[in-house]
């Protein structure tokens, strides 16, 4: 969403590349239950506290920012989602994988199990709600599965995951299990690496983190 001037408040809302993904499918599986909110556009900065006009003037700069045009790239927009968080919360929550990258050969497997840093008055803890994995393009992984909370696949099962457009695919659990695909379809004749990112929500305190995927080809399968 964005509002797209200052004197008129006029919401733009569209869909997100996966909420268009799942209108497409014409299978009930489009529900709209969650919005969020960001403000990436708005520099903190600009906030004068010495404004001599008075402090009714303080965010003035601030306020005559221009908005962004919202559009569905979810890598490029909305990457600074507001969160609610108890009174008295002195750091901000933050997601951690135990990994800067993930680097995966045909066919192998890595488990990941995500941490909240800073969340609740504890250093590190497991979210009770779990966490929300996304794979930006599952076409690169054979397997990808979240275990841990008893809920059923965000995503659809069974995605074609060797031709076609980028699927993107979530799962909810407190670990995440991803199998780089067996097939060589997608690397062609001179690609060795395809890359890809996974991004982990906590359902509970809104933290995230994105990172890349790597998936190696192995000539010999």
């Amino acid at each position: 969403m964005a509002i797209l001037n200052n004197t008129v408040v006029t919401v733009d809302a569209i869909l997100t590349t996966k909420g268009r993904e799942l209108l497409a499918r014409n299978d009930g599986s489009f529900q709209i239950t969650q919005f969020s909110l960001a403000d990436d556009e708005i520099d903190y900065t600009l906030y004068n506290p010495n404004q001599p006009s008075g402090s009714a003037f303080y965010g003035e700069a601030i306020e005559a920012m221009p908005v962004i045009q919202a559009f569905p790239e979810d890598t490029q927009i909305m990457r600074y989602k507001l969160v609610t968080l108890p009174r008295g919360t002195s750091r901000l929550p933050v997601v951690s994988l135990g990994y800067n990258t993930i680097t995966l050969k045909q066919g192998a497997s890595l488990t990941i199990t995500p941490q909240t840093l800073n969340y609740l008055g504890a250093t590190s803890t497991f979210e009770a709600n779990g966490y929300v994995a996304t794979i930006s393009d599952i076409r690169l992984l054979s397997s990808f599965t979240g275990t841990g909370i008893t809920t059923t696949t965000v995503g659809q099962p069974g995605l074609n995951t060797t031709t076609g457009a980028v699927l993107s695919k979530s799962e909810i659990g407190t670990s995440f299990t991803l199998t780089g695909t067996t097939v060589n379809t997608l690397f062609g004749s001179s690609l060795t690496t395809l890359t890809t990112t996974i991004t982990v929500i906590g359902r509970d305190s809104g933290a995230r983190i994105t990172i890349p995927v790597n998936i190696q080809k192995v000539s010999t399968i």
